[in-house]
């Protein structure tokens, strides 16, 4: 496995600047934006698309740095209900579909959207239970009448272009969003989907992640590193559905937090050698939100651990059985 790093964290930051900062830390892959939620301050499609010598000066630049790139990230809602909205998410997926293909990339990560709950809805409409009876039906015309179509459509139009890797971000506000429905979009649509785990999101819907690790499997495309804090008393107060806003730390049942400051160093080794058993040899690229950290200190302390961490090199011969 690599250690990597979403470059979103330093937007602020030209390219060969995040490039040269993260190379100093010991980063050997980026997840790079290009577009939708993650934003492409280090990587706009439209523009590497339409201008060569650009986008041979992008990749100039990653050579120079060698580092490569674990994806192409275009976080989005392409079925939102609004269909301004949902057209210009499903651009963007579009244009880095195309811009992997120029670089060679055969992966790109997203979310997997969520639709309004008829053809008339203004907002998405996230369904957490099955009763009353409503919610099923919102979700069987979500998920047979728009998203299924959708995404069989779009993995056709990403096998045009040499991307078999669609990795969805199990992320609670979409429709994929914990184990079942991953697995269940996946079977419906085909293997070119699959997960970009992170167990943040999981961590404070109550899921284990080393049990999702086994229970995906093969299924695994792409890790981010990001922890999370669940703070009991909040919890015990009023539960994990907390709509406060992040800045609000101290009174949210959870905050997301740089890796090992929610759990500890055993709790993500367990993670890693997880990730081996199943096969997974890709890349843990580092997610950094925390809100109690600065850029630096929350990206430093995340590569000194993982680097404890991470297996680098292949498992030796079972010399003693």
């Amino acid at each position: 496995m690599k250690l990597g790093v979403f470059t979103t964290l330093l937007s602020n930051l030209p390219f060969e600047e995040a490039l040269k900062y993260f190379k100093s830390l010991g980063i050997e892959m980026v997840e790079i934006g290009c577009g939708g939620y993650p934003g492409n301050a280090h990587a706009d499609p439209e523009k590497l698309l339409s201008d060569g010598k650009a986008l041979e000066d992008f990749k100039a630049l990653l050579a120079h740095y060698d580092v490569g790139i674990s994806a192409l990230s275009c976080h989005g809602n392409p079925v939102h209900p609004d269909k301004k909205t949902a057209q210009y998410f499903d651009d963007v997926i579009h244009n880095t579909i195309l811009l992997a293909e120029k670089l060679g990339i055969h992966q790109i990560n997203t979310f997997s959207g969520c639709p309004g709950d008829c053809e008339t809805a203004k907002y998405p409409n996230w369904v957490t239970c099955p009763w009353p009876d409503d919610f099923g039906k919102i979700l069987d015309w979500q998920w047979n009448e728009v998203l299924i179509p959708y995404w069989k459509k779009t993995v056709e139009f990403a096998k045009q272009h040499g991307v078999d890797k669609i990795a969805f971000e199990l992320h609670p506000g979409f429709c994929v969003y914990n184990t079942d429905s991953m697995l269940r979009i996946r079977e419906a649509v085909g293997p070119e989907l699959g997960a970009n785990f992170d167990p943040s999101h999981l961590i404070w819907q109550g899921m284990d992640p080393v049990a999702v690790i086994r229970a995906l499997g093969d299924c695994i495309f792409h890790v981010h590193a990001k922890d999370t804090k669940l703070d009991k008393y909040n919890i015990a107060r009023t539960g994990v559905l907390d709509t406060k806003p992040y800045a609000d730390e101290i009174h949210r049942s959870w905050i997301f937090r740089s890796v090992g400051y929610g759990n500890d160093e055993l709790y993500w080794k367990d993670m890693v050698s997880n990730l081996r058993l199943v096969g997974y040899d890709h890349v843990l690229s580092i997610e950094h939100e925390d809100s109690l950290m600065s850029q630096n200190e929350g990206l430093s302390k995340a590569v000194e651990m993982l680097k404890r961490v991470l297996m680098k090199e292949d498992p030796a011969e079972m010399w003693w059985a």
